[in-house]
């Protein structure tokens, strides 16, 4: 009996499911991320993690606090994102819905190269299973052991040798409250104390959402878009490498095989910088770009309010709506523009989007765009050279010169990026106590930095 009841209650739902979608005459569903990478000069890929310590809001979900009734999955609890040393960081994935009515959804989103390390509102199902293990993953481990670098976890020593992640996530019953019928619960949505970018994302005219799994023993959440992120082993389609006497003269090259679009070319140093952008690269092509002069070195607040401007135009035209686009600029810009680096910024294809996390809705919306944005980070020539040479004076200094190489490392303005670059020097084959030195000095230059913006991590 109890059975024939559930199958009439789940009948039901199914039907008031079905008549929504066909009365709504469909809704919309619209999503943007951003997928960090970081290159050598020479265009090599660089595994990394971020040495700074920053937070998302402590409402946020993990592997450390995953939620009652969501139990980690191959030890998962034993540790964050920041934990691995890989290739690409997914971040700020955010899905936001429209409807002119109440409605339920199924949200399902995999993560087949990769690991979901973050989300919000909880999940039904989160976790990863496992498949083959990558060659690029365990070539990777043993690279990084080279290195003289000791993670608390690679893909490998997490998973074991038999696999590596396939991560996936789903929000079964997700409801879906319109602003005109609910603006009250505005008032409601969780919020925290530290000052946070990961609010911007907030600023849209999109329907809030309702998780409520009393009978699973979970909290009602609530929330005006689905948040999750994470980190993977793959490339991203752009290849950059750089190059002339003022490290002006760049090459970008479209490895994938659908178009670039929205390349922005950008060299911030000493608090000037100096962009170019190129419309879109075809897949298989490269483009020589000057930056040198173009638009002239300019104040980085300057270059941030430009780029942000045309930014903004750009996701527009990829479909976001205009509230959509300057939210995510907002909640990035800081990262993306007035960061000290070289970076290319640019909008990554759907079509890659699609494969790299393929995304299921049930029932079906009338539109779906998804907007993810790459960021090549490239470590310069002089910036390893002036390294290069801080870790020698670290090595060869006494307590005086020591403090000294410390405070020129700290004045490189590397950031999040610090792990990196010394990764780059180090090479494939350093020696044991340079690699012993590289490290003290990143130790000893690298303090916890709290209530960062969501694009820190």
């Amino acid at each position: 009996m109890k059975t024939q009841n559930l199958l009439l209650v789940l009948a039901a739902v199914q039907s008031a499911v079905s008549a929504w979608a066909a009365s709504n005459q469909g809704y919309v569903v619209h999503e943007w991320g951003t997928f960090t990478s970081v290159q050598g000069a020479d265009g090599v890929p660089i595994a990394w993690n971020s040495l700074e310590t920053t937070k998302l809001p402590k409402f946020v979900h993990d592997w450390t606090k995953p939620g009652p009734n969501c139990l980690p999955v191959g030890g998962l609890n034993r540790g964050s994102k920041s934990a691995f040393i890989t290739l690409q960081r997914m971040e700020t994935p955010v899905i936001y819905f429209y409807s002119q009515t109440e409605g339920i959804v199924d949200v399902a989103v995999r993560f087949p190269h990769g690991l979901i390390t973050e989300w919000y509102p909880q999940a039904d199902e989160i976790g990863p299973s496992a498949f083959p293990p990558a060659k690029l993953a365990t070539a990777l481990d043993g690279w990084v052991r080279q290195a003289g670098l000791r993670p608390r976890f690679t893909f490998a020593s997490f998973f074991g040798k038999k696999g590596v992640p396939d991560s996936r996530i789903r929000w079964q019953q997700l409801h879906l409250l319109p602003v005109k019928d609910h603006a009250d619960l505005s008032r409601v949505l969780p919020s925290d104390a530290a000052g946070n970018h990961y609010f911007a994302a907030r600023e849209t005219d999109s329907a809030f959402l309702r998780v409520n799994r009393p009978q699973n023993g979970r909290p009602e959440e609530q929330e005006k878009f689905l948040f999750y992120r994470g980190v993977a082993n793959f490339v991203t389609p752009l290849n950059v490498t750089l190059g002339g006497a003022n490290e002006e003269w760049f090459q970008l090259r479209n490895t994938g095989t659908a178009e670039l679009r929205h390349l922005f070319v950008l060299s911030a140093r000493n608090g000037r910088g100096q962009f170019a952008y190129l419309e879109a690269l075809a897949p298989g092509k490269f483009q020589s770009i000057e930056i040198n002069g173009t638009p002239g070195r300019l104040p980085l607040a300057e270059i941030g309010a430009r780029l942000s401007q045309r930014m903004t135009e750009a996701l527009t035209r990829e479909g976001l709506y205009g509230r959509e686009a300057a939210a995510m600029v907002k909640t990035w810009r800081e990262s993306w523009f007035e960061e000290e680096g070289v970076r290319v910024i640019y909008t990554l294809p759907r079509q890659w989007t699609d494969e790299i996390l393929p995304l299921t809705l049930d029932p079906k919306p009338r539109e779906v765009v998804r907007v993810m944005v790459g960021r090549a980070e490239i470590i310069p020539p002089t910036t390893k050279w002036d390294l290069l040479k801080q870790i020698v004076h670290y090595a060869e200094g006494d307590q005086a010169g020591r403090q000294q190489a410390i405070a020129r490392v700290q004045g490189l303005g590397l950031g999040r990026f610090f792990q990196p670059a010394v990764l780059a020097v180090l090479g494939t084959h350093p020696s044991q106590d340079f690699s012993q030195a590289a490290w003290e000095l990143v130790n000893a230059a690298t303090k916890p930095r709290d209530n960062k913006s969501l694009a820190a991590k």
